[in-house]
């Protein structure tokens, strides 16, 4: 029996491996599938609402089936909570940052952040034991953190202010793991609440921001629907929720790491965004600080 819960555990921890690495490509996806729209036809509301259009079309079996029990079972104050910070506001506050900032930004701020108050919430929460190691590896990212606002702040206003909203975005997420794993919420039921609760405003977000719905393509609305909504809405947040389950926030954080050098990459090609030297210095410098862990523990 021992034999078997120890490969079971195996098994789940290989699984939550492979789950993070999935949520890095949609994630990748997301953020440069997102960042050209916006430079195109549609608004940063029009993606909020094909986002979570899409994951609600989705889940809707769920939903309907057992999706009012499992949110009367976590508590609707506890789902609106969880809602509030990786539901509407949450691609809302991203995509208005795109707006004013490359994607590449995007991706190396925001998993940053989530990164560093991972480990600050974890420790304070549970109690977490943090490694020198880890400091090392905090402090490095603050570092490649710097390097981004000294860009910035030497750039365009409109630069600055989309990288705050991407910092900001980022202690959002790193909350809603550590509360996932504090009311120890599985991911299917965290999900349905994200996106039942970010629905119910969706006709006043659309009546009172602007939209670019009539000029985009019905293969552009199409595309953007499955990437925000399917893999973005739906599949990325149970993928996280399910590593944070199996691994914890902490660990779950270190897949962030890929995230900037795969969006990079991908925007390089797809946008034809080339990062300034110091974005590349920068990029590398947090990424090194995010594995610095990974590489002493090897």
């Amino acid at each position: 029996m021992r034999v078997l819960l120890v490969g079971e555990e195996a098994g789940s921890k290989r699984l939550a491996i492979l789950a993070g690495v999935v949520f890095v490509a949609i994630t990748t996806i997301q953020f440069v599938a997102a960042r050209f729209s916006l430079r195109e036809h549609l608004t940063a509301a029009d993606i909020v609402s094909l986002r979570f259009a899409g994951a609600a079309f989705a889940f809707l079996p769920v939903v309907w089936k057992t999706g009012a029990a499992r949110l009367k079972k976590l508590g609707w104050r506890k789902a609106g909570l969880l809602a509030l910070l990786t539901g509407l506001p949450y691609p809302l506050i991203i995509n208005q940052g795109l707006t004013q900032a490359p994607a590449a930004h995007a991706a190396a701020l925001s998993p940053a952040f989530i990164v560093f108050f991972s480990f600050l919430f974890s420790r304070i929460a549970f109690k977490d034991r943090v490694s020198g190691q880890r400091v090392i590896g905090i402090a490095v990212i603050m570092a490649g953190l710097a390097l981004f606002v000294f860009h910035a702040g030497i750039g365009s206003g409109d630069i600055l202010r989309g990288d705050l909203l991407f910092a900001g975005s980022g202690i959002m997420f790193a909350v809603y793991a550590v509360l996932v794993r504090l009311w120890s919420v599985d991911a299917v039921t965290a999900t349905i609440a994200v996106v039942f609760f970010s629905c119910l405003p969706l006709p006043l977000l659309h009546i009172l921001a602007p939209s670019g719905l009539g000029a985009a393509s019905l293969a552009e609305i199409a595309t953007q629907l499955v990437i925000q909504g399917f893999l973005a809405g739906a599949a990325a947040v149970v993928l996280y929720t399910f590593v944070v389950r199996q691994l914890g926030p902490q660990p779950a954080s270190l897949f962030m790491p890929f995230i900037p050098v795969t969006t990079a990459l991908v925007g390089m090609v797809a946008l034809g965004e080339i990062p300034a030297p110091l974005q590349f210095a920068a990029i590398a410098v947090i990424t090194f600080g995010m594995i610095f862990p990974i590489l002493m523990r090897a």
